[in-house]
């Protein structure tokens, strides 16, 4: 079996299944590149992170870069493309970085179909589907793919999910089919951090955000409000759908609040992915971050904020990961001490880079989820676009605002 045959090819029903590090290594090679774009215009290196999500939080619709920028969302998609094309240019010219695990991983010689959805697969693993079609077109061309094949197949990925997203839009003519096991409600509810005291009142609609109409959102009918809702990844439209069938929930509502955070310095904001009232009348807040991701210090400082701004509501608070695996699965999930100390020996004397990082990893067989599990646990700070892993400081979340 080759690398690429266990690249996952449809909506797993665990993400767990579909997690490697080569998909770390991806992002890596692609931060690299990003960074050497960044060398010579640095607002490249920055769009190019952004909406790819280089840093490992979920890549930006070109709407939002845009307003970070004072630019239309046109102009920003043809800045993109231009620093695409630059980068593609600079790695067939020097060779650098090395990117034969694109070659291997995307190989030629497959069909269509094949490719297709391997990068689907990857899309839902990653939670990326706003950037979906810019990935598999970048992945191709970097696997030796010709220009306009990269370009065909790339539209395929986009058309596959544009097509599943409008077709959420109506009630569906059939029955929909039961949730898996892993994506039942009632599990979820387990994992919950309750919060003391009466719960404050859950918004009817949701926070409207600059990206709002964007095209890359989706849309589906949730009978049970008898309105349309707004998401934009397959997972959270799965998790939308179980609220929707619950018979554990009165209402929800899609980014209810909104939660203040700084990050590196900065300030920054958060709208937590949906609300529900449960028919017990309890509320929680629901933040959907992929078990893969769960870990890097951009979503933990994300998520940390939500809780506080759930608790400060007096609602309980929850990440759907996509996974039987949750939050608190992984803070109790084992790892034998004679592979956990070297990679925790190590991070006592500084931070890691990739190369030494994949030594360490390797040597102890480490796989994503132990890395996941103890970078939770031990506060581990997981930094993306490059890589460095080091001992992190504490996490605070930052000051919310009220419900609209």
């Amino acid at each position: 079996m080759t690398t690429v045959d266990r690249v996952p090819t449809g909506l797993l029903d665990d993400l767990r299944d579909g997690l490697s590090f080569e998909l770390e290594e991806i992002d890596e090679i692609l931060a690299v590149m990003a960074a050497e774009q960044a060398g010579e215009r640095a607002r490249d290196g920055e769009l190019i992170t952004a909406r790819l999500g280089l840093d490992g939080e979920r890549p930006e619709t070109l709407t939002m870069i845009g307003a970070r920028y004072g630019l239309s969302r046109d102009r920003v998609r043809q800045l993109y493309t231009r620093a695409v094309g630059q980068m593609v240019r600079r790695v067939q010219a020097t060779g650098h970085p090395d990117v034969g695990l694109f070659a291997r991983r995307y190989p030629v010689g497959w069909g269509d179909e094949r490719l297709v959805r391997a990068l689907l697969g990857e899309t839902y693993v990653t939670d990326s589907d706003i950037a979906a079609q810019d990935l598999a077109y970048l992945k191709l061309r970097l696997a030796g793919h010709a220009l306009m094949d990269a370009k065909r197949m790339a539209g395929f990925v986009f058309q596959r999910i544009a097509g599943w997203q409008q077709r959420g839009r109506w009630h569906p003519a059939a029955a929909r089919p039961v949730e898996p096991v892993a994506g039942q409600l009632i599990p979820l509810l387990r994992r919950v951090e309750w919060a003391g005291g009466t719960a404050a009142d859950l918004p009817e609609l949701p926070i409207h955000t600059i990206d709002a109409d964007d095209d890359a959102r989706g849309h589906v009918f949730a009978e049970s409000l008898g309105r349309e809702t707004t998401f934009d990844t397959a997972l959270e439209a799965r998790l939308l759908r179980m609220l929707d069938e619950s018979e554990s929930v009165a209402t929800f509502t899609e980014r209810p609040v909104v939660a203040g955070y700084r990050l590196d310095d900065v300030e920054r904001i958060h709208h937590p992915t949906v609300g529900a009232r449960l028919t017990d009348g309890r509320v929680l807040l629901i933040d959907v971050v992929p078990l893969g991701r769960v870990a890097f210090h951009g979503n933990r400082a994300k998520l940390e904020a939500a809780r506080a701004v759930a608790h400060d509501h007096g609602w309980g608070w929850l990440v759907f990961t996509g996974s039987r695996l949750g939050v608190p699965d992984l803070l109790q999930h084992s790892v034998e001490a004679r592979r956990e100390h070297p990679l925790r020996n190590r991070l006592a004397h500084g931070p890691l880079d990739w190369a030494e990082f994949t030594r360490y990893r390797e040597n102890a067989d480490l796989d994503v989820v132990d890395v996941t599990a103890l970078a939770l646990r031990h506060n581990w700070c997981w930094e993306r676009g490059p890589f460095r892993m080091g001992q992190g400081p504490q996490l605070t979340g930052g000051p919310g605002s009220s419900p609209r």
